[in-house]
């Protein structure tokens, strides 16, 4: 039997074969593509509050300071005055900084605050209401940086956020049902019915006002320091405090000072990792991820990626276990930096490691030394002249300790839970504490805050950073790879799913709607118990390109957006 095709089927087949059967790759997310200067963040407002700033002649840190006001304003779950948090600096010219400005715990605080007369943990206490609240930092912080690094006059970066607050903005659908899921537990906590957020069932489009924090922060605008820790604001936190049954008073506010530190910086193949110490235990997860992992081949591909997951999370495992045991606030105890961070450690720590089987945690202890919220928010900045701004800011849990402060129109803090409130009990995320991490009063309690900036052969290459409470390194962790190992560019790595694992509970968590079953196959297999869960972290971060241009990633998991120009 003969075929006979016409001029018009050959056409068609040819076509077909060329355009509609050709076995093209899949396009690649790309995030936005700035020449110039890039702000990513938590909220579209915010990124373009940042923007505009450096629009203006403004460097990363004086938009940063704009950020981090504005956050208190339009994303009041994590953004905040009542907070505090971490910001990793990288200048033009390749000088590093990083600003500690965390919060303290109250000169009333005592080590077993949170246990009843059996010595049973009440974490209730360390998690909601007045008693569960550091001292602030966020304010002190923002005064240090601009004061050292800032370029334009304080007021104009207060005001984007003074307007903001007074004259409110529009509430997206999540925004209105959160705050409306939210106002029972401000009413709950709240020792004056805050009436802002509580008044009425909010839905999408309606504008949200804020009188009494648009006058905090004038005073803060125009008092700077002053118009936070003392008079006005001062007055209507201790009075919060003392209807409420907390503990923080004038004199905790008068002494909170934000401290510069050393940033911890690594390498990793070409790369320079410039990070966040103690009393941030992200940094040194980080890097001791990134050190172990340099001596491995790894790969996305097929039943390789597998691998690499059980490669992670045997990692996960140990090191977290090194966290109860030996993270703190070194001004308060002497955490073995060097030593964790050292390649005869490192190989001692993983010398047990089975690329076949899962380690049971319980068979995993701290290591032997040798020598011796989910509701956070983060930003990254890079300016016209380089200098770059990494910042993971907090209240802790989502909207704090759920404590507004009546007369300031602003949340507190619910971060003595990220003490150990007794040893081997976990926290609200499931870490498990020590007794470095023990309550004392005037330290600052262990956090995983991982802000991050990388340099290529001495030049900037990426900023990076998350919320997500303990798998806020493992996320960065997995953008870091996802970026060098995968060749993925921001965006992409930041769309791609995320695995978390940390110690105990002894399972890997995985986002939902992850696709590959065989891998997920894999990993049983190996022993792996896993549990799937909605998002994991919310990584804003921004990619030098080879050719310099900047490429903002905004974690499609939340609001997040980048804004450049």
């Amino acid at each position: 039997m003969k075929n006979y095709f016409c001029k018009e089927h050959l056409t068609a087949l040819l076509f077909l074969l060329t355009v509609g059967f050709s076995c093209q790759p899949e396009e690649k997310a790309t995030g936005l593509l700035a020449e110039n200067a890039m702000v990513v963040s938590a909220h579209p407002l915010t990124s373009k509050v940042g923007k505009d700033i450096l629009q203006q002649g403004g460097n990363a840190i004086d938009a940063a300071v704009a950020v981090q006001m504005a956050l208190a304003v339009v994303y009041p779950q994590a953004g905040n005055i009542g907070g505090g948090g971490f910001m990793v600096i990288r200048e033009a010219d390749g000088q590093y900084h990083s600003l500690d400005y965390r919060e303290k715990a109250p000169l009333a605080a005592s080590r077993d605050m949170y246990l009843d007369d059996k010595g049973d943990a009440l974490p209730e206490k360390s998690q909601n209401g007045h008693l569960a609240s550091g001292v602030p930092g966020s304010v002190d912080g923002m005064v240090k940086v601009h004061e050292k690094l800032g370029s334009m006059d304080w007021s104009k970066l207060i005001d984007p956020a003074i307007k903001l607050a007074e004259e409110g903005f529009e509430l997206s659908e999540d925004e209105a049902a959160y705050f409306t899921r939210a106002s029972e537990n401000l009413k709950k906590y709240s020792s004056v019915d805050p009436v802002q957020f509580t008044g009425k069932a909010w839905k999408v489009g309606d504008i949200f006002i804020q009188t009494q924090l648009s006058h905090t922060l004038k005073l803060i605008r125009d008092k700077g320091r002053a118009g936070f820790y003392s008079g006005e604001v001062a007055d209507y936190i201790v009075a919060e405090m003392e209807r409420g049954g907390g503990i923080i008073s004038l004199e905790d506010l008068e002494k909170y000072e934000s401290t510069w530190r050393n940033p911890l910086t690594g390498n990793y193949k070409d790369y320079t990792i410039i990070t966040m110490g103690p009393p941030s235990s992200g940094g040194l997860i980080l890097l001791q991820m990134l050190g172990i992992m340099e001596k491995y081949q790894v790969s996305n591909q097929g039943q390789a990626y597998a691998d690499y997951l059980h490669l992670k999370t045997e990692m996960e495992r140990r090191i977290f276990a090194d966290r109860a045991a030996f993270m703190a606030d070194a001004d308060f105890y002497p955490v073995p930096v060097d030593e964790l961070l050292a390649e005869e450690y490192l190989s001692q720590r993983f010398s047990n490691f089975d690329p076949q089987s899962a380690t049971p945690s319980d068979l995993i202890r701290e290591g032997n030394i040798l020598s011796m919220s989910e509701e956070t928010t983060h930003f990254s900045i890079v300016d016209k002249k380089g200098n770059a701004v990494s910042c993971t800011t907090t209240l802790n849990g989502g909207m704090g300790s759920k404590v507004m402060v009546a007369g300031a129109g602003f949340l507190l803090n619910n971060e003595m839970d990220d003490f150990s409130i007794k040893p081997g009990f976990p926290n609200m995320f499931g870490v498990l504490g020590g007794e470095a991490n023990k309550i004392e009063p005037e330290k600052r309690m262990l956090s995983s805050m991982t802000p991050t900036i990388m340099e290529k052969n001495n030049e900037l290459f990426m900023v990076v950073g998350t919320p997500g409470g303990s798998t806020i390194p493992t996320s960065v962790f997995q953008a870091v790879v996802n970026v060098i190992e995968f060749d993925m560019g921001m965006q992409e790595a930041i769309n791609e799913k995320r695995f978390h694992s940390q110690w105990k509970p002894d399972q890997i968590s995985f986002e939902k709607d992850f696709e590959r079953e065989d891998v997920l196959e894999t990993l049983r297999k190996k022993g792996h118990e896993l549990s799937e869960r909605n998002g994991i972290g919310r990584v804003d971060a921004i990619l030098v390109l080879e050719d310099g241009i900047l490429e903002g990633g905004a974690d499609p998991r939340g609001m997040d957006a980048a804004s450049g120009y």
